[in-house]
């Protein structure tokens, strides 16, 4: 898997990527909806080369962690950063073998969790996940629904609608917000994805 995700980076620009998205409005917005304090701490799963944390950073978030299966990737979102990339804890780890360190007052994702598609794999991410929230922690999710794509970059992925992605983490999580948004790839081609907010029971 580590090898496939480090061949993606090292043959794409970040604007070639289906997910791009010149300003993460969605993700962005639902955070402020949170009204979470500026030294609150924040992991952006599979944050890669997205631009989620430099708006973070220019929002003045000050506890932020990216983690990202790719070397590469991550090496991409620090030179575009710049200095400020050393405000950045950066972990380069598969998140279905990563056991955190800390637990986090926000947890985002947005589509990486869709890519695991064995039952022990989800188990082990939501396990993961509940245990590494604080209590009363956020987790904010977006995967493919229904009627999206059945493949990214080459890999399967699980589709989910509305009420099972949020009942896929219920035993942990009380859902705050859940609902469907189309994503217009770089291409134009539109993207059913469903985006939920939850609370950390």
């Amino acid at each position: 898997m580590k090898s496939h995700w480090e061949n993606i980076y090292n043959t794409k620009q970040l604007q070639e990527f289906g997910w791009y998205q010149p300003m993460p409005a969605t993700s962005l917005a639902l955070i402020e909806m949170l009204n979470l304090p500026k030294e609150c701490s924040i992991i952006d799963i599979g944050g890669g080369d997205s631009l989620l944390i430099d708006n973070l950073l220019t929002h003045g978030f000050e506890n932020l962690s990216v983690l990202d299966i790719s070397k590469r990737a991550l090496e991409k979102a620090q030179t575009r950063i710049g200095y400020e990339s050393a405000k950045v804890n950066w972990i380069e780890a598969d998140i279905s073998s990563y056991i955190p360190t800390k637990k986090y007052d926000l947890w985002h994702d947005r589509a990486v969790f869709h890519f695991l598609t064995e039952p022990l794999s989800v188990v082990h991410y939501i396990k993961i996940a509940a245990d590494h929230i604080k209590y009363c922690g956020h987790l904010i999710i977006a995967t493919f629904a229904e009627d999206g794509p059945l493949i990214c970059s080459g890999l399967h992925i699980q589709q989910y609608s509305e009420q099972s992605l949020a009942a896929v983490f219920s035993a942990y999580f009380d859902t705050v917000k859940v609902f469907k948004e189309i994503h217009k790839t770089p291409s134009g081609i539109e993207q059913s994805y469903i985006f939920a907010v939850l609370r950390r029971k």
